[in-house]
């Protein structure tokens, strides 16, 4: 049923489409705004196997899940396993303590996003450390800030963010902390300024870059998804989340 009913989409079309406005949402950055290229993390929840196949035969390698249970079906895919053997798994999802060794214990983990507690930095430092993992690295995590205040979102109040970075950088050596993330509000309205979710995210970014010494560069900003990551380009973010305008992308039909 699932082939049957995405038959009309085009993956790679749609990857190559929203690559391209990537590029060019990142020449229209103010030059003063310090930052790497962003990279695309596209995001496959709820789609098949083969829409990741088909994204990763054309150079895509940074694939998000918001499920622990999915996730743990995809890399594990006997498929995924064989034609994607360089995939990088992003979980960008609410991570349940209780769910962290289950995580942990996949193929090809590369960023947690959403670090928002000292207890969830302390239990991912701790079971990385006693996995058995040849030529183990630190875990690279992202930590989630609500920047909207929003009940309903997952993450940290903005003025807590630097007490847990530093917690992370210097008690937890399995983990390395590579910058911050956000979910933000759904549809800013444009026309009354610039998204004050990002705002607050990129504040939040250059007090770290003050407080710790580091160079803007070497700081990871994850903002911006499908309706909204040419803006957070715009305003620095270096990782972007797409998913719908990626796997949603219809093929042209032929007349």
């Amino acid at each position: 049923m699932i082939k049957r009913a995405m038959s009309d989409i085009d993956v790679k079309a749609g990857l190559q489409q929203i690559l391209k406005r990537i590029d060019a949402a990142y020449e229209q950055r103010p030059k003063d705004l310090e930052g790497g290229k962003p990279f695309l993390v596209a995001v496959s929840k709820t789609k098949p196997i083969e829409m990741i196949i088909d994204a990763y035969s054309v150079g895509q390698r940074h694939f998000g899940e918001n499920y622990v249970q999915e996730l743990v079906d995809k890399s594990q895919h006997p498929e995924i396993l064989q034609k994607c053997p360089d995939i990088k798994w992003h979980f960008i999802g609410h991570l349940q303590n209780n769910k962290v060794n289950k995580i942990l214990k996949l193929p090809n983990i590369h960023l947690i996003q959403t670090v928002d507690t000292v207890k969830l930095a302390d239990n991912l430092n701790n079971s990385w450390r006693k996995l058995e993992i040849t030529n183990k690295e630190p875990l690279r995590v992202l930590i989630q800030i609500n920047t909207s205040g929003e009940d309903a979102k997952n993450g940290i109040e903005p003025n807590e963010v630097s007490r847990l970075y530093k917690h992370i950088k210097e008690n937890l050596t399995n983990l390395q902390v590579d910058g911050v993330m956000t979910i933000g509000a759904f549809g800013h309205d444009y026309t009354k300024g610039p998204n004050p979710d990002f705002v607050c995210l990129m504040r939040v970014h250059r007090q770290i870059c003050e407080d710790y010494h580091v160079k803007p560069e070497a700081v990871q900003v994850s903002m911006g998804m499908s309706d909204d990551f040419e803006k957070a380009i715009e305003m620095g973010s270096t990782i972007v989340r797409v998913g719908s305008s990626i796997f949603g992308h219809r093929a042209k039909q032929s007349i």
